[in-house]
């Protein structure tokens, strides 16, 4: 039974689920295991891209523990690198053009009208707020 509950709404990722044994899973990871680590979804090729034309898969990739034995009879186990996410197959849905690497897509206009814009912020902050606005009276001083 691999039921998921989905939390999105948060600001997290909306491919990312935590399943009923608790694992944290990415949706779109087709080839390797798809548990996940904030760490490795802080690092996904779709997060830095960023853009709503995307179609994807991911493969994840963790490297192989290596193990040495000395000729003193100690063993050790390198297993430093931490496992890594790229593109299965990525797509541009209005260009219909494929994506190798995130840098494909760095200076396309149709990704840059999809990010929010630093003037439209500036313009919801300027904007008066709906609705009736009462001031609060101000305190006076008693003289006496």
């Amino acid at each position: 039974m691999n039921r998921s509950v989905s939390r999105t709404g948060n600001g997290l990722c909306e491919y990312r689920s935590v399943a009923a044994d608790g694992r944290i899973t990415c949706a779109k990871i087709a080839l390797g295991d798809n548990e996940v680590s904030p760490n490795l979804c802080r690092s996904c090729p779709a997060k830095t891209i960023a853009c709503h034309h995307l179609r994807f898969s991911l493969q994840k990739s963790s490297p192989s523990a290596i193990v040495v034995r000395y000729a003193n009879g100690r063993t050790e186990v390198w297993n430093d690198e931490p496992p890594s996410i790229s593109f299965l197959r990525a797509a541009c849905a209005v260009k219909v053009a494929p994506i190798t690497s995130p840098k494909e897509c760095v200076a396309c206009s149709l990704r840059l009208t999809t990010l929010p814009q630093p003037q439209a912020k500036e313009k919801a902050a300027r904007r008066k707020p709906k609705g009736k606005v009462v001031p609060f009276p101000r305190p006076v001083a008693a003289t006496g």
